[in-house]
């Protein structure tokens, strides 16, 4: 039970780090190419609506918020 709860937990760590990699790689070509060039779609106005949603209408809580979970990311590194 234990090997396949730590097959899971890597899985999903492999996951989410794809996943960040994707994020990041969206933005930088976005910022290089213009919007829609990678993947049809803006991803830094996507990025900014999650920030807005969660922190409101200036988003500073928002940014804090996406902060302290990167943060978390980084520590179980």
């Amino acid at each position: 039970m234990k090997d396949m709860i730590s097959q899971l937990h890597e899985w999903i760590k492999l996951t989410s780090q794809i996943g960040i990699g994707l994020i990041a790689l969206g933005v930088i070509v976005e910022i290089v190419f213009g919007t829609g060039a990678i993947f049809g779609g803006s991803v830094i106005a996507n990025i900014t609506q999650i920030v807005n949603q969660i922190g409101g209408q200036n988003g500073f809580v928002g940014l804090i918020a996406i902060l302290l979970i990167l943060a978390i990311f980084q520590r179980t590194k």
